[in-house]
């Protein structure tokens, strides 16, 4: 009997241990690569793996950021922590002239996007209730771009 309980336990530990192994991998090292040559000197740097893409979330010259590459080491684009107050006047004009700028829609969060081609974007989280809340893109000459909901 304690012998059947053994094997029991035994094939349990397995049946959970061995799915949860199969699910690590390396990350790729053209991945690894890439963020080396494309942030240099980056800080505390913790790679996320997501099977098809890759986050990096790390330290550069003083700010918190996160790239995200393909699992080929494509670079898909940065996000950098920002601050309202920072914003470019003519976006934080865009955002007062949008219907997202009355006052009934409170800033939670904003990040500065660096995306393929050099272009720059920033996005504006705004809630209005817990169940109202959405990203504002605007583009650096306040245009806002597109909306998207989020949790």
């Amino acid at each position: 009997m304690k012998f059947m309980k053994r094997i029991i336990v035994v094939s349990l530990i397995a049946v959970f241990a061995l799915p949860a192994l199969a699910q690590i991998r390396e990350i790729p090292k053209i991945v690894e690569e890439t963020f080396a040559n494309q942030y240099p000197n980056a800080e505390h740097v913790e790679f996320k793996d997501f099977v098809v893409k890759v986050l990096v979330e790390f330290e550069w010259k003083g700010d918190r950021m996160m790239a995200t590459y393909t699992n080929k080491g494509l670079w898909k684009g940065s996000e950098k922590e920002w601050s309202f107050e920072k914003l470019p006047t003519e976006v934080k004009d865009g955002f007062e002239k949008s219907k997202f700028g009355d006052g009934a829609w409170e800033v939670e969060e904003t990040a500065m996007l660096l995306l393929p081609g050099g272009s720059e974007q920033y996005r504006i989280e705004v809630r209005k209730s817990d169940v109202q809340k959405k990203y504002l893109f605007f583009n650096t000459t306040g245009r806002l771009l597109r909306t998207s909901v989020t949790l």
